[in-house]
């Protein structure tokens, strides 16, 4: 029987459970790899305390992802194929690994990040999230 999402452990592993399935994907691997040029060291411990702040509520995390997609953004467009394998990814993640209360709300957190920050991007809110006007 599979377990709820309930330590760091717990969150480490869909991380990099994730991020290995996404690296390994021909739509987005690439925009890790060659685009975004990630730095795994760096960027993975980031990750962890963005996902241990939303799903245990651990103080820790300090960050913008969306001004950083933003840029990302200016780089390649990030289309909506884009952010629906990110969620297909993340969800297929949690399910193979984890039930539970807080398993399910990783997917729906995942779900509204990645539709909030694919609206952003497309509507032309600043990094700050104000509206700006379209040129």
């Amino acid at each position: 029987m599979k377990t709820d999402i309930t330590n760091e452990v717990h969150v480490k592993l869909l991380v990099d459970s994730f991020y290995k399935k996404a690296i390994a994907d021909e739509s987005l691997g690439h925009i890790f790899t060659d685009i975004a040029k990630v730095n795994w060291e760096h960027h993975l411990p980031v990750m962890y305390s963005f996902w241990e702040s939303v799903l245990l509520g651990k103080i820790g995390y300090s960050g913008n992802p969306m001004e950083n997609h933003f840029k990302l953004n200016e780089k390649i467009t990030l289309t909506s194929d884009h952010f629906n394998t990110w969620k297909f990814l993340f969800i297929q993640t949690v399910e193979e690994n984890f039930e539970g209360e807080v398993a399910d709300l990783a997917k729906d957190k995942a779900r509204s990040i990645a539709d909030l920050m694919f609206y952003k991007i497309h509507n032309h809110y600043n990094s700050s999230g104000i509206a700006e006007a379209k040129k």
